[in-house]
């Protein structure tokens, strides 16, 4: 069923974006209906980041700098991974979704949709707490960005950085959302460890980490292009040539979401059967 309605059928970029984005603004224009639940999540979302910029000054006025990086730049690393989760659970945290709809059959209904699926779950949710992790996310890049003494002339590549963070990170979180196409679990485990990991490992310097390690997130899972590489590059830690790989990264990541959703869409046995 799903392999007829949803993987043969061609659908035209302009109608499926439309169809997005209308999505989008529909679940936008619902939550600012409801302010206190938007405040409250937005503020949960920046509680988080205020304790990572107090843990990072706590640090740095005991220690000068980590593998030669200084706290401005660490503020750089943070708040580009904010950022990034942010977009992520602000365009497409229905994601999340993908198991609990697979469970309840509730993929039926987008597969009989006239737009792909994965833009379809991907856009039925709006992660509240994104509003909090964007605001204090830019204000830390800012901040740090500043500190660093990085120059007006790098803002292109800093946008750059930002647009390919975000791609990134949202479709490898997708790309391990649909791995419940096959293991049938509401809880979306793999996408779960991914952010943690990255909360852990990818606040730091590659430089602290063994070698195995450092090319496990370059070039198998590229957590490291989300964030370590673009501001690395931007600090003066790593060659420029290096940004290259940010956007290779992040259209590779993309095809990969779109490629599981589709064997998983493949894969998917209908409610109905």
């Amino acid at each position: 069923m799903a392999d007829a309605l949803s993987i043969k059928r061609s659908v035209p970029v302009r109608h499926a974006s439309g169809i997005y984005w209308r999505a989008l603004a529909a679940h936008i224009r619902s939550v600012i209906e409801y302010p206190a639940d938007l405040w409250i999540m937005a503020s949960a979302g920046a509680v988080w980041n205020v304790l990572q910029f107090a843990f990072l000054a706590v640090l740095f006025a005991n220690i000068p700098n980590i593998e030669g990086w200084g706290f401005h730049e660490m503020l750089m690393l943070s708040g580009l991974l904010s950022v990034a989760g942010g977009a992520n659970a602000l365009c497409f945290d229905g994601a999340w979704n993908t198991g609990s709809m697979v469970i309840k059959g509730d993929i039926d209904y987008r597969i009989t949709r006239p737009a792909p699926v994965i833009l379809q779950v991907g856009s039925s949710h709006i992660g509240l707490q994104s509003f909090g992790e964007l605001a204090l996310g830019f204000a830390m890049l800012v901040y740090g960005w500043i500190g660093a003494g990085v120059g007006m002339a790098w803002i292109p590549v800093g946008a750059l950085a930002i647009v390919s963070a975000a791609l990134i990170q949202t479709a490898l979180v997708t790309a391990l959302c649909a791995v419940n196409f096959w293991i049938k679990s509401p809880m979306s485990i793999f996408a779960f460890l991914l952010i943690q990991l990255q909360g852990g490992a990818m606040k730091l310097p590659l430089g602290v980490f063994p070698a195995a390690v450092r090319i496990v997130s370059l070039f198998i899972v590229p957590v490291a292009f989300i964030n370590v590489v673009p501001v690395a590059v931007l600090t003066g830690h790593m060659n420029a040539w290096w940004l290259v790989g940010t956007p290779v990264a992040a259209v590779a990541a993309v095809a990969l979401a779109a490629g599981v959703y589709r064997l998983g869409l493949r894969a998917y046995d209908s409610a109905g059967h």
